[in-house]
């Protein structure tokens, strides 16, 4: 062999190895996209889930203070009912209260 056919094979060799790391990095990096696209379905599924447990939740809550909200009126009806002058002097006080806070602004 000659050196010029010793260099063309020698320079022939190193293109055939950059091009198969060339490919094996390709096919390392599309096998890591996957994977990402796949870790952010995973992501996005999890947090749909949790969106729908904590909107269940807050309609428990909801449900819970409408509940609360209901007795507190019963028990202020019974009131307004047995004890008239008392519920009187409460919404007076409480008006004043409000006006004072609403008429330093």
């Amino acid at each position: 062999m000659s050196a010029d056919s010793t260099q063309f094979s020698a320079s022939h060799n190193s293109t055939k190895q950059a091009d198969a790391e060339f490919d094996a990095s390709k096919a390392a990096a599309l096998e890591a996209f996957d994977k990402l696209l796949e870790a952010r379905k995973h992501f996005q599924n999890a947090a749909t889930a949790a969106g729908v447990d904590l909107k269940h939740e807050a309609i428990e809550q909801l449900m819970a203070g409408k509940s609360k909200a209901q007795d507190f009126g019963q028990e202020l009806t019974e009131l307004a009912k047995t004890k008239p002058g008392t519920t009187v002097a409460i919404a007076f006080l409480g008006g004043f209260v409000l006006a004072q806070l609403l008429g330093r602004r």
